[in-house]
């Protein structure tokens, strides 16, 4: 697919065209979710040590090496979901909505070919690499447990859908799971050397909130998916089985919140802090199961995941003070 003659002019308008094309191929709205982390982490340290130099330094180095790896997350996607036919059935071989507009492609708008999406995807995984190396070396905490997360993240968060395409043997969900998980779990361990049961609580969480965006998304996507071999749950099972697992999902993500309270893991009242969400979550997966609309379930999903962060900085700041 030949890239239109308007993606890049030879004038200062063509570059901004051409950046904002690259910032709709990486989802940059996404981007900037998964960024919540970095201030779950923030907030999850002690207040003295919040503006530390050495601290700062390292999250800031860390904050450059994310944009890479998450630019390179969501390019091969989408490089991929273009080559084998994934993207096009489920944005071109049916009408679009606000909810999943078209120009979140541009492979498919013909604004960028495959192989500058590729290329791009390639250079932003180098990109977070050296950041990543950078702010692990200097970092003033290097415990083996946040090198080893930090390092199986690099690896393994691109491979959800190229390399060695783990959501097309049915490993998908379980890799996203960890992957934001570990957005908070490896920048808190190499900045406080820490694992305290609260952060790694709250990290699950987190995960838990983009597993379940994207549960409701490979249930709109499940005839594309299934038509190349992806192998995600709603592929590998019923809709009714799809139905259960979404279910379970929603069940780990409140249970997440309540054992570890009512077993004194964590504080008590961080349920009362975290209830906004339990009703979004509940409210989430009942109106799906009413009214079968996976895009408005994977909006709402959006909104769950937002109010997870904001609940979460809320409890951190009466916590640990400010």
């Amino acid at each position: 697919m030949a890239a239109s003659s308007e993606v890049a002019p030879k004038t200062e308008g063509g570059f901004l065209q051409r950046f904002a094309v690259y910032a709709r191929l990486v989802k940059f709205q996404f981007v900037i979710d998964f960024f919540l982390a970095l201030a779950i982490v923030w907030t999850g340290t002690e207040p003295e040590t919040r503006l530390d130099g050495h601290v700062l330094f390292t999250v800031l180095l860390f904050a450059l090496g994310k944009v890479g790896v998450l630019s390179a997350v969501m390019t091969l996607d989408d490089v991929t979901g273009t080559k084998d036919g994934s993207d096009t059935h489920n944005y071109l071989a049916e009408n679009n909505s606000e909810l999943r507009p078209l120009k979140r492609k541009p492979l498919l708008t013909g604004e960028l070919t495959v192989e500058q999406a590729q290329r791009f995807g390639y250079v932003s995984l180098v990109w977070g690499a050296v950041w990543w190396a950078l702010a692990t070396y200097q970092a003033p905490h290097t415990p083996v447990w946040a090198l080893v997360v930090g390092g199986l993240l690099l690896v393994f968060s691109v491979q959800y859908s190229w390399g060695l395409k783990l959501s097309y043997i049915g490993l998908g969900e379980l890799l996203l799971l960890f992957s934001a998980s570990a957005f908070v779990l490896a920048p808190y361990g190499i900045t406080s050397g820490e694992l305290p049961a609260l952060i790694l609580v709250e990290a699950l969480l987190f995960g838990f909130g983009q597993l379940l965006i994207a549960g409701y998304s490979n249930t709109k996507d499940v005839d594309g998916d299934a038509a190349v071999g992806r192998r995600t749950v709603a592929v590998l099972t019923s809709e009714r089985g799809n139905q259960v697992f979404l279910g379970l999902l929603t069940t780990a993500n409140l249970g997440v919140i309540l054992v570890p309270a009512v077993t004194g893991w964590i504080p008590w009242w961080f349920v009362l802090a975290l209830t906004p969400l339990i009703a979004v979550r509940l409210n989430q997966y009942l109106s799906f199961l009413r009214d079968g609309h996976a895009l408005l379930a994977r909006s709402r999903g959006v909104v769950a995941f937002r109010v997870t962060v904001g609940c979460i900085l809320v409890y951190n700041v009466l916590h640990f003070g400010f």
